[in-house]
């Protein structure tokens, strides 16, 4: 009972420091769950378009686990993209197009449960909605309700992909658009290779843009596309685009972030 007594009569700070000295009290790691930045909820579409109205730059970054997602979730990230590069950095394989849907749904989850604010999106596997666009429905509805995600990322701008974005946006299901390298179509493409670097190519891009904008896409990816047609791609939507290795000129850049199997 002394011993309670006295421990009553201490400062709040003495109070704080002893209670980080005992043991049963977890640490703010990832073992004790996610501490968000700030406090506010789920990273929203209208805070997002309203970062855009203002200029401000929209963060994006790569997770394909819990830990990883935990520590997205701390700093403050916007968005947190579950991609399918999982396949080359996750699983080994040299391309994306390898990985299935059933595990991209496992790094869904895992990264679901880390992250509490950033608007969570999910790359739609290869194979998994080119078919029609009740497949790309199906899927998309999959990858948020056994994925727990908030949008999904779809590749391409050929007109069956625009349909399909289109379809996906109707069913209710907000969208991002992908256009310039998508590594998805490297078979055309022949490999990794950059994108718009000529005019007919350039106005291929931003025109591409433009039409996953009337489809409904909420952003557009630009990939591997110069700085200048990224700029005017830029200038032209009336969305935000997010760019990898596409220049300074997007409204945001995707960040490809580490695995972490440990806690920092």
């Amino acid at each position: 009972m002394a011993f309670l007594t006295k421990l009553s009569k201490i400062s709040p700070l003495a109070r704080v420091c002893l209670s980080r000295c005992m043991s049963h009290v977890p640490e703010n790691t990832v073992y004790g769950g996610p501490t968000p930045q700030t406090a506010d909820r789920r990273v929203t579409l209208n805070q997002l378009k309203q970062k855009y109205k203002k200029g401000e730059p929209i963060t994006v970054v790569t997770a394909y686990d819990y830990p990883s997602a935990v520590h997205l979730d701390i700093a403050g990230i916007d968005i947190c993209l579950v991609g399918d590069s999982a396949s080359m950095v996750v699983h080994g394989h040299d391309t994306t197009l390898l990985i299935s849907l059933e595990e991209m749904l496992v790094h869904c989850r895992a990264v679901a449960r880390g992250a509490k604010r950033p608007l969570l999106v999910g790359d739609l596997p290869f194979g998994t909605y080119e078919t029609s666009t009740s497949q790309a429905v199906d899927t998309a509805v999959k990858v948020l309700r056994e994925g727990g995600m908030d949008a999904i990322k779809l590749e391409g701008g050929s007109p069956s992909r625009i349909t399909a974005a289109k379809a996906i946006v109707e069913a209710g299901i907000a969208v991002i658009g992908h256009v310039g390298l998508t590594p998805q179509a490297i078979s055309v493409l022949g490999g990794f290779r950059p994108q718009g670097k000529n005019v007919s190519s350039a106005i291929k891009v931003v025109e591409t843009a433009m039409a996953l904008q009337e489809a409904g896409c909420f952003s557009v990816v630009l990939e591997c596309v110069p700085a200048p047609v990224a700029a005017a791609a830029t200038s032209a939507l009336r969305i935000p685009t997010i760019g990898i290795g596409a220049g300074p000129f997007c409204s945001g850049q995707v960040n490809f972030g580490l695995l972490i199997s440990l806690p920092l």
